[in-house]
């Protein structure tokens, strides 16, 4: 549905810290489908583990949470969000099924529990060939940028 550069005009992350390639699929106060390629050269590989490269776990979580911060942006109330930034509050049942190495492509998919003003709970799942690697339920608020 749309690529890296409207992801960075939607979310305030950088490298090395954007974890989202692609949007894929999003319904507006729905769903959202994310995608991440994992490649060796992930500064996050050099240190977990050497020589048994894995995606740490929180990194997948960060990921969901990203995503998920697409749909929450997008499908806010408020119509210009150029001055928001979005906190993730909770992240319950997090579960982590299969690791996820170099040469996977992470599908991210969240859905939307509940909206209500400027909260968001959400479902997330990521799947590497279909197969469920991680799940979490995560809630988030959308708020204004603090001022310098």
């Amino acid at each position: 549905m749309f690529d890296i550069n409207e992801i960075i005009a939607t979310l305030p992350h950088r490298y090395p810290f954007l974890l989202v390639d692609r949007i894929l699929e999003l319904e507006i106060g729905k769903r959202v489908v994310g995608l991440k390629n994992v490649t060796i050269n992930e500064p996050f590989f050099q240190g977990h583990f050497p020589g048994h490269p894995i995606m740490p776990g929180v990194l997948l979580l960060e990921a969901m949470a990203q995503t998920g911060a697409v749909l929450a942006l997008k499908s806010s109330v408020d119509q210009d969000v150029s001055n928001k930034v979005i906190y993730f509050m909770s992240i319950d049942k997090a579960r982590f099924r299969k690791p996820v190495v170099p040469g996977d492509q992470v599908r991210f998919e969240l859905e939307i529990v509940r909206q209500r003003g400027n909260v968001t709970s959400l479902k997330a799942e990521a799947k590497v060939d279909g197969v469920l690697v991680s799940e979490a339920e995560m809630m988030a608020m959308i708020v204004d940028k603090e001022k310098k």
